[in-house]
């Protein structure tokens, strides 16, 4: 299952890059970004574990501020120049409609994107027929937000933002509301520390280690 949720991972990167403008190419495992990804993305995400460090640092633009998303936690990109910038887990649960108490989940419109996930996402990407974007409102403001993208088998939950409401409650709708509108596709991700902690008790398992680089 990790290896469906870090290809489903690449194409939502591979879709904000294309939004920007950015060109990618998927070579020897490894997908790239041809120029620097928007803030908080990652300039080249491993595939497999069998992807290797020539691979990606032939690829990208290796400066001050590139980053690596190492899918299986399998490489050492130390000499290259990079540093671990953080850990995390690939999670995973089968899709589900649990009965939601918290705030109603509604589709994004355009002026909720940059409000919710600032400049790295922009509106267009509302009309990418395999992601929807969603908005949980609870007396008439929003209190969060969460982002699902499709692939063949799995659908990837992300950017998940919580404003102002219970995070379990969060979660839950969140869940609820991408299973409805993708029904019977299994759920993955990534998380780390707290927000770990609550995708587990929202059903959750975690199915694999992942690392991010930081080029400085």
């Amino acid at each position: 299952m990790a290896l469906a949720a870090a290809r489903n991972n690449a194409e939502w990167c591979d879709l904000v890059c294309h939004s920007h403008g950015i060109t990618t190419s998927v070579e020897h495992e490894v997908w790239a970004a041809h120029r620097r990804s928007p803030p908080l993305y990652p300039d080249a995400v491993t595939l497999a574990p069998s992807a290797t460090v020539d691979a990606i640092v032939d690829r990208v633009d290796g400066g001050d501020g590139c980053s690596v998303k190492d899918s299986f936690a399998a490489l050492d990109l130390t000499s290259a120049g990079f540093r671990v910038l953080f850990e995390a887990e690939w999670i995973h649960r089968p899709s589900a409609l649990p009965t939601v108490d918290g705030p109603l989940w509604i589709p994004a419109r355009p002026p909720d994107v940059r409000e919710i996930w600032g400049e790295a996402l922009l509106p267009s990407l509302l009309a990418e027929p395999e992601v929807t974007m969603f908005v949980a409102r609870a007396a008439d403001e929003i209190v969060a937000g969460v982002i699902a993208n499709r692939s063949d088998k799995v659908v990837g939950l992300s950017n998940l933002v919580v404003l102002a409401a219970d995070p379990d409650e969060v979660w839950i709708g969140a869940i609820a509301a991408i299973s409805a509108q993708f029904p019977g596709l299994p759920l993955v991700g990534y998380e780390s520390g707290d927000d770990l902690v609550t995708a587990h008790r929202a059903g959750f398992n975690s199915v694999g280690p992942l690392r991010v680089w930081l080029h400085q």
